[in-house]
């Protein structure tokens, strides 16, 4: 069954989802390759993003797929541990509103736990900014919070047409480009 990403204004996208309580139970692993073919069928058809959370989908559960490099693997139950102090501004955008970019502010760094695809708990510790910057992203959608929640103030919401059309103005703006 392939599934279609939800967009903004659908309210499962405010749900908080629930823990995932079994990494081998056949349901959640058939919703583990579903959430991966989205990421990689939008990824095909729009030429970006990284990340996309199980409740994009429709599937209220804590666990995110990534591909930042050769393919998708999924973070299972994932929990930030630590967050910087250091923040910075940054043009985001989402699988949800793919036609909008929203500035927003993030921590540089994050350290997080999770379980791996294989059920296995990992630690990632003091993580880049780009990294970082994703899982905060995907994360959000876990408990309900949108990228446009973050917006720093009432100028910072635009289509990526405007954005497209002053780039230089609008890259000025922000203290990172991921």
């Amino acid at each position: 069954m392939q599934r279609n990403i939800l967009l903004l204004g659908d309210p499962r996208l405010r749900r908080i989802a629930e823990k995932v309580r079994n990494t081998s139970d056949v349901q959640f692993l058939e919703e583990k390759e579903q959430l991966k073919t989205a990421l990689e069928k939008f990824r095909e058809e729009k030429k970006f993003g990284r990340g996309i959370a199980a409740p994009q989908i429709g599937i209220n559960k804590r666990f995110v797929a990534l591909n930042i490099g050769e393919r998708s693997f999924t973070i299972i139950n994932p929990v930030i541990t630590w967050k910087s102090r250091e923040t910075f501004r940054l043009w985001d955008d989402c699988m949800s509103f793919p036609d909008l970019l929203v500035k927003v502010k993030r921590h540089t760094s994050v350290s997080l736990k999770y379980l791996d695809e294989n059920g296995e708990e990992q630690v990632l510790e003091k993580l880049d900014p780009a990294y970082s910057e994703l899982l905060q992203h995907e994360l959000d959608h876990l408990d309900g919070i949108l990228a446009v929640d973050r917006a720093i103030d009432k100028e910072s919401i635009m289509y990526r047409s405007v954005f497209e059309s002053n780039k230089d103005f609008f890259l000025q703006q922000v203290d990172s480009v991921i």
